[in-house]
């Protein structure tokens, strides 16, 4: 597993399933530690003997023929806690159906899948923002065969990038995990293509810390900020007002 592998609890954070599914699961397990807590000071029974209660609850009047206790306290306990038990499982079912049948848990395979193809990268180039820009640079990569993963933060852009069969990383490429998710420090090039001057001077400057020898390059909205762009460490800075010109008037 590369460096860039978020760890286990990050894992299940970024996943919207494993969130809705990690409520219920939890609330089972309280409800679980509970009830073997509860038998073990009620009936006086070890560890073993109060979670086999829990699977058969007949075994506590059988416990009380032959010990003395409180065994309606008991038995209402058990009550109680089989009812959390029946309640926290129906939540879970609930939670598993309905992801099923609304389509996400297909969603969270093709995000894990994204992941691994990423891992698998190298001498790819991330591409920060799937706009105008964004896109036009994508499509002219992929038609040279490069391999791309593209970072949006918006919902519509990034399945936008996805309808278009590209590797896609949601999130803000000004964060450093999301650059390592995008697998910066493999990449040959990272591309600031937001419609944000200074976001994408941000994303070079923090791309150029987690993978000092990627190619930076980033766009601009007008030549004031050139010079910063170049203090932040970009090899290349466009801004794509002055190139539609030179292009216009290189035919003309």
């Amino acid at each position: 597993m590369s460096a860039s592998s978020p760890g286990p609890v990050r894992a299940v954070v970024q996943r919207p399933l494993l969130r809705r599914l990690l409520r219920p699961v939890a609330a089972f397990g309280v409800v679980v530690a509970v009830g073997v807590a509860g038998f073990s000071s009620l009936g006086g029974v070890g560890v073993v003997d109060a979670l086999f209660w829990l699977l058969d609850p007949t075994s506590i009047e059988l416990h009380f023929q032959a010990h003395d206790g409180a065994e309606t306290l008991t038995k209402g306990y058990a009550v109680v806690v089989l009812s959390g038990l029946v309640v926290t499982g129906l939540w879970i079912g609930e939670t598993v159906f309905s992801a099923a049948f609304g389509g996400q848990i297909q969603t969270e395979f093709k995000a894990m899948q994204i992941e691994r193809t990423i891992d698998e990268l190298q001498g790819h180039v991330i591409i920060c923002g799937y706009g105008t820009f964004g896109k036009t640079v994508a499509r002219r990569l992929r038609d040279g065969e490069r391999d791309v993963v593209v970072i949006e933060t918006q919902d519509s852009e990034f399945q936008r990038a996805l309808d278009d069969d590209l590797l896609a990383v949601q999130g803000d490429a000004r964060r450093e995990q999301v650059l390592r998710d995008a697998g910066v420090k493999r990449a040959t090039t990272v591309v600031g293509a937001i419609d944000d001057s200074n976001a994408n001077i941000q994303i070079a400057m923090g791309a150029s810390q987690i993978a000092p020898t990627v190619r930076l390059v980033v766009r601009v909205g007008d030549e004031m900020y050139e010079a910063l762009a170049r203090r932040a460490g970009a090899d290349e800075v466009i801004i794509p007002e002055v190139a539609s010109a030179e292009q216009v008037t290189s035919t003309l």
